[in-house]
């Protein structure tokens, strides 16, 4: 028995399954605990091919777009991917679809282990993604808002030839203000709505989601991606969530107003990506049904999995080379 499951009842798993709640029962998401940048300078994390394992779970949209990220820039063979079971547990993300139950690099488990390894006196959630170092065996990055930007600057070196320009640096000033609306209101928007612990956080929530869906709509109504002819860093972003719409939050998160496909443009958006190599590619719906509905996670005590939607849609053609 490890550690960690001989304190299953301490800390460690009793912060695995807590929810930030404000008074008016509002959702506020967990700050960040290892933000330290990759980078050059004295005390920033150097970019260097071997040194990092980038752990994620399919369901989870924010270690998502890492991976994707590392597909597009052929980052693959320079930092290692670990993968947790989409059901998390009561102590925390697995690595239960590894060969006996360890992850083969960092020889853990649970994913709280090696965050207790890091700060012994951490006690918020364990979350993905997270970046190892395999060197020390400890979490040096889990800043799930910045590190799409560090793959497409910092490891610039390691990336393929011909690899997109996915943050060019004449655009940054705009990605930034997008990628910034999008997490307040769509990415983070969908969690304000389906965690909310009251009747009006929950409307206020779902107003403000379903109202910039709209202004998506109409943007993406005559451009291919949302600053034209090129995918950036903020059409990343924007897929992940589009991708667990119908799947997750229509029905798990009560975002009910419309389907991800009752919206035209957006809706072709997101297949178009989904058929563009390193988005569907990374994409297991099964795994993200399974994430949000099943484990301790979800308010499903039976633990029954629902049959839809019908997802083979994703696939059919779409238009968006038109535009």
């Amino acid at each position: 028995m490890s550690d960690l499951q001989e304190r299953k009842n301490g800390n460690i798993a009793t912060h695995e399954s807590v929810r930030e709640i404000k008074d008016d029962g509002s959702f506020v998401r967990q700050s960040n605990r290892f933000t330290t940048p990759f980078g050059d300078k004295d005390g920033e994390l150097k970019a260097e091919k071997g040194r990092y394992r980038l752990i994620w779970a399919r369901i989870c949209p924010w270690a998502h777009r890492a991976v994707i990220v590392r597909e597009l820039l052929g980052l693959q063979d320079v930092i290692s991917l670990g993968t947790v079971n989409p059901v998390r547990t009561p102590l925390g993300w697995e690595f239960s679809l590894d060969e006996g139950g360890l992850d083969p690099v960092l020889k853990i488990r649970y994913l709280p282990e090696i965050y207790a390894l890091t700060d012994p006196a951490y006690e918020g959630r364990a979350t993905v993604p997270a970046v190892a170092d395999v060197r020390s065996r400890k979490v040096v990055n889990n800043d799930y808002f910045r590190l799409t930007n560090y793959l497409e600057t910092s490891f610039r070196p390691f990336h393929r030839e011909g690899a997109p320009d996915l943050y060019p640096e004449d655009m940054r000033k705009e990605i930034d203000e997008m990628n910034d609306l999008l997490f307040d209101e769509v990415n983070n928007g969908v969690y304000k709505a389906g965690f909310a612990a009251s009747q009006d956080a929950y409307e206020k929530s779902c107003q403000t989601l379903f109202a910039r869906l709209d202004w998506l709509e109409d943007r993406l109504s005559g451009r291919r991606y949302l600053f034209g002819g090129r995918i950036t860093d903020s059409d990343i972003r924007l897929y992940v969530t589009l991708a667990r719409f119908d799947a997750a939050y229509y029905l798990v998160f009560r975002t009910n107003r419309n389907r991800l496909a009752d919206f035209r443009h957006l809706w072709d958006y997101a297949r178009d990506l989904y058929q563009t190599p390193g988005f569907g590619s990374t994409t297991d719906f099964d795994a993200i049904k399974r994430g949000y509905q099943l484990g301790n996670a979800a308010e499903n005590p039976f633990q029954i999995l629902a049959k839809g939607p019908d997802l083979s849609a994703w696939k059919l053609p779409h238009h968006r080379e038109r535009l």
